[in-house]
């Protein structure tokens, strides 16, 4: 366990619990709206701001952040072009990300190893830059969610209600959408661009199969999240395992074990 006194993996406890604090706090809302492929489509975007970052020399983490804003901005513009198509905005999104970023790739053939780390998560490489900016997104996330938690219930659950009693709903959405982008930008170099929609999916999945109440369900998602990153952690330190892959791999266990327990108690 002379692991746990290195500094890197401190810094990737750190990251990790802070990734594991905020991300279902945001996806448990995105699960409850049918919005849970929105991860996926910021993440390909995030990848392309990262390899643009690298071609041009400028801090990688923060031109895939941009990059992930940007995505959300266009999402919502496109989600209000195609009302009867929401869906449809993620999908036009998620196919531009992929095209630049791939397009990105073959002008930089050079850092195309730096960029896959961004692909499949690199949390043991995190610098004091990468936490600071992290803990900021944690920071904004945070006060969000406890500030607007009841008009966040409301517009979830019910949106018309929300606008009748006179709620800026498109700009929560908005807010919304954009704090996604900004998780998911912070997030892949944790878990990696391939895995970061489960940090905001699985752990809400989870918590409804287990929860009686929203408030319940989005606490119990934050709980598991974080045994989620510290078991994965840990056992990625002692036995050399990837820690992203190791970190989803534990929430779709936790996933698995909670729906054998509602079949076993009713």
């Amino acid at each position: 366990m002379d692991i746990l006194f290195e500094p890197f993996f401190q810094r990737a406890l750190i990251g990790g619990l802070l990734i594991g604090w905020m991300a279902p706090l945001i996806g448990t809302f995105l699960v409850l709206r049918r919005l849970s492929m929105i991860g996926d489509s910021l993440a390909h975007v995030s990848i392309a701001g990262v390899a643009l970052g690298m071609l041009i020399g400028i801090y990688p983490l923060a031109v895939g952040l941009l990059f992930a804003v940007a995505a959300s901005f266009a999402i919502e513009r496109l989600r209000k072009a195609y009302k009867t198509y929401a869906e449809l905005s993620i999908a036009i999104i998620m196919s531009g990300g992929v095209a630049l970023a791939t397009f990105l790739f073959t002008l930089g053939k050079g850092f195309n190893l730096n960029v896959t780390s961004y692909l499949f998560g690199s949390i043991m490489t995190l610098s004091s830059t990468d936490l600071w900016t992290i803990f900021a997104v944690s920071c904004a996330v945070t006060v969000f969610v406890l500030f607007l938690l009841k008009e966040m219930f409301l517009i979830t659950f019910d949106e018309d209600a929300a606008h009748v009693a006179g709620l800026p709903v498109r700009r929560i959405n908005l807010a919304v959408t954009v704090l996604t982008a900004l998780v998911i930008g912070v997030a892949i170099k944790i878990v990696g661009a391939l895995l970061v929609s489960a940090l905001l999916t699985i752990p809400a999945a989870t918590s409804l199969v287990l929860g009686k109440t929203f408030r319940y369900s989005l606490w119990l998602s934050v709980l598991l999240s974080e045994i989620a990153v510290l078991a994965g952690l840990l056992s990625a330190g002692i036995w050399n395992f990837a820690p992203g892959a190791t970190i989803v791999l534990t929430l779709i266990l936790m996933l698995i074990l909670s729906l054998v327990f509602r079949v076993i108690r009713v």
